[in-house]
């Protein structure tokens, strides 16, 4: 379990150094400009943390499933070898699929001014400044959401499915809490991931607006510094810190 968090924790980083750099320089100074070769860099390394996100988050809740559904046989089926195995499908899943994307991307023409509506060189945006017909683009880009959101979506209710009718059949109370402490942050940050994430990749045809701009800042850069802390809050001395915290600020508002 935890080593597929060390997974998502260096995702988390790998995907925010790739372009949060980039986007505080352009807030900072007046020239906006990117080379094309920083831009497709930037655009790959972007993507391909993305899709090997989505792939890893249904790893963790097939984890999750064994760990609730079959915890006797836990050690025997998520062996140190299958971690590695899944894990590894993982980012070569991602890294294949951006490749793909980034290939049929590069090698349309562009002309014009080549401005890229948008806060960093996301694929979408990219492709539409191409002076040349896309469908093959698009296409490629409606496979790549089936494969990595809506089959790993579909796999994580499965699991979850699972998950809550082993919970439900529980008589121990404490048994059905330690049951919903583990899933509840994964299930947080899976929520909060793919809400944001659908909201843009189900749209093939690259139609940015000022609010997609705003979602996909929030899912790049919020999103990841926000895993850390939800995956933290199951650590009791964590809450015990937090709940003193609260509690003492109330104190201070209250005086």
């Amino acid at each position: 379990m935890y080593f597929f968090l060390g997974n998502l924790s260096l995702l988390d980083i790998c995907y925010t150094s790739s372009f949060t750099p980039s986007v505080l320089i352009h807030f900072l100074s007046k020239k906006k400009t990117i080379s094309f070769t920083r831009c497709v860099v930037q655009m790959s390394v972007s993507y391909t943390m993305a899709c090997t996100e989505c792939v890893l988050l249904a790893v963790m809740a097939y984890d999750r499933y064994v760990a609730i559904c079959n915890p006797l046989r836990y050690p025997i089926i998520m062996s140190k070898a299958l971690c590695i195995q899944m894990a590894a499908l993982s980012w070569g899943m991602g890294f294949l699929n951006s490749l793909t994307e980034t290939i049929l991307a590069i090698r349309l023409p562009f002309c014009g001014k080549n401005v890229i509506n948008h806060f960093v060189c996301e694929i979408m945006a990219f492709v539409k400044l191409a002076c040349a017909d896309i469908s093959l683009n698009e296409i490629a880009i409606m496979l790549g959401n089936v494969i990595f959101l809506y089959i790993p979506l579909l796999l994580i209710c499965i699991s979850y499915i699972f998950i809550l009718s082993t919970v439900l059949k529980m008589n121990s109370a404490e048994g059905r809490k330690k049951a919903f402490s583990t899933c509840s942050a994964h299930l947080t940050v899976v929520t909060m991931f793919y809400g944001t994430i659908l909201f843009i990749y189900m749209k093939p045809k690259s139609k940015d607006s000022a609010i997609d701009k705003l979602i996909a800042l929030f899912y790049g850069v919020v999103t990841p510094m926000l895993n850390p802390i939800i995956y933290s809050l199951r650590n009791t001395e964590v809450l015990g810190a937090l709940r003193k915290l609260m509690s003492r600020h109330w104190f201070w508002r209250k005086g």
